[in-house]
């Protein structure tokens, strides 16, 4: 499936930068030595780091990046703002499956993401609103409340040095500290904020000041061999050639790569800004949040220096309804059973905001990928040589894609094996993960089925 030619407005991208619809040059390029198969976040951060590789390693390649769409319309640029690393949520269903030391791999990985991308902004003095803070999470239902202490606990005994970081409170303090109505637990730690669509976009200036093509509304049709070696990639609007080919159109990758159709499924999320009536003062909040209503439906949610707040979730209410968002694609309409429920969220959620007349200022949709076993896909695409892929991201692709893009382009350029990228290796794509969730039923897997995560799935 290709992603849909209208997606719905979106917050984050109003109004639209400059080069989101940018084409380098009027035609494709009849050759490139690398072909990035989608513009969003996992397709620019690949090219970032292809170009410090080849800088470093003084060789010369060009690049092409292909986008269907405008440069970061897909789910990154439709998201909810956090840079929140995982700490404790799938981790303990990591530490079952694998071993502590691999799910402290990726725990330790996403929290590198943090200072990596505060440098990055500072260096590169990138103005998209990046803010260090901490991270609340919310149990409002007690039953949830005492399995989610009783998952933090294991974790401090297992003496990883990380969770020195995470505070854990219960009873009255909880409600006190996150400010939500009937908070039995909740839990603090270090994370931060962003405007990922303005992040994406300063990244796309500087790497086409440094040479790279970029060809956005060029939906790529196929990928196959070419007779003459590489690869022959035909668009929308002509081919190109190419010697390497790396698939990072996240939920859209199995449109190419068809052995990724059970491994990587397009669902659609929801998320909305709300804001108080133009004049008027909102109340403080200075915290990123996940919050677990007393039903257990849960919501992300970041404030703004603005006054705003960006939250989105809520899939307890449209989960039952598979047709609305499970292998999906349809971005440009909204999740029927969700489009009304964060109406008067604030109110009813936080203390403080019950006279503020905070409402919905916008609404939108995105199309996520999520994988079967909550991990993605980055490497080698198995069986297939000269192509890659950096697909997956479960909505959790904040903390994850940089480094992993990182990683992926140290393999790409100095050809090395997954075992040298610094990437858990949890994410390495292999025949076996493909085949398991091929073979799987859906229900066994981590997107349809409860899986064995705890109360802390985030």
């Amino acid at each position: 499936m290709l992603p849909h030619t209208s997606p719905s407005p979106c917050y984050w991208s109003l109004p639209a930068h400059p080069l989101q619809d940018h084409r380098s040059t009027e035609s494709l390029p009849p050759k490139s030595d690398i072909v990035i198969v989608g513009a969003g976040y996992a397709g620019v951060a690949t090219a970032y780091h292809l170009l410090k590789e080849l800088k470093e390693s003084s060789k010369q390649c060009s690049i092409t990046i292909l986008e269907a769409r405008g440069v970061c319309s897909g789910a990154t640029g439709r998201n909810g703002g956090h840079l929140r690393p995982d700490l404790y949520g799938h981790i303990p269903t990591y530490i079952d499956r694998a071993g502590v030391e691999a799910a402290a791999e990726i725990a330790e990985f996403e929290i590198a993401h943090v200072p990596a991308i505060k440098k990055l902004v500072r260096e590169e003095k990138i103005d998209c609103d990046f803010t260090l803070c901490r991270t609340i999470d919310v149990w409002c239902n007690p039953d949830a409340a005492v399995k989610a202490q009783a998952v933090y606990e294991k974790m401090v005994e297992h003496s990883l040095d990380y969770m020195e970081d995470v505070i854990f409170y219960t009873g009255k303090d909880a409600e006190g500290i996150s400010g939500v109505k009937g908070a039995k637990a909740c839990a603090s730690y270090t994370a931060a904020t962003m405007w990922p669509y303005k992040f994406i976009l300063h990244l796309v200036s500087s790497m086409l000041d440094q040479g790279v093509n970029l060809q956005t509304h060029t939906p790529v049709l196929s990928v196959t061999p070419a007779e003459e070696g590489g690869f022959a990639i035909e668009t929308s609007r002509g081919s190109i050639q190419a010697t390497q080919v790396i698939h990072a159109s996240n939920a859209y990758v199995s449109a190419l790569l068809p052995e990724y159709s059970h491994n990587i499924i397009p669902c659609k999320g929801i998320a909305c800004r709300i804001a108080v009536p133009e004049g008027t003062q909102a109340p403080l909040l200075n915290n990123s949040y996940i919050n677990r209503t007393e039903d257990n439906t849960l919501s992300y949610l970041i404030a703004r220096a603005d006054g705003s707040i960006v939250v989105g979730g809520a899939s307890a209410k449209f989960r039952p309804f598979l047709d609305q968002w499970y292998n999906n694609v349809d971005d440009s309409v909204l999740i029927d059973s969700a489009k009304d429920y964060y109406e008067d969220y604030m109110q009813r959620t936080y203390h403080g905001w019950e006279e503020s007349n905070a409402a919905v200022d916008k609404i939108w949709t995105g199309v996520m990928g999520y994988s079967y076993d909550s991990n993605p896909h980055i490497g080698h695409v198995p069986g297939k040589p000269g192509q890659f892929v950096l697909a997956g991201f479960n909505g959790h692709g904040m903390p994850v894609i940089f480094l992993g893009a990182k990683g992926l382009a140290k393999m790409v350029v100095g050809n090395l094996p997954f075992e040298q990228s610094g990437l858990p290796r949890l994410f390495r794509t292999t025949q076996e993960r493909i085949d398991r969730a091929k073979n799987g039923r859906q229900e066994d897997g981590d997107i349809l089925g409860t899986g064995s995560f705890p109360a802390t799935k985030q």
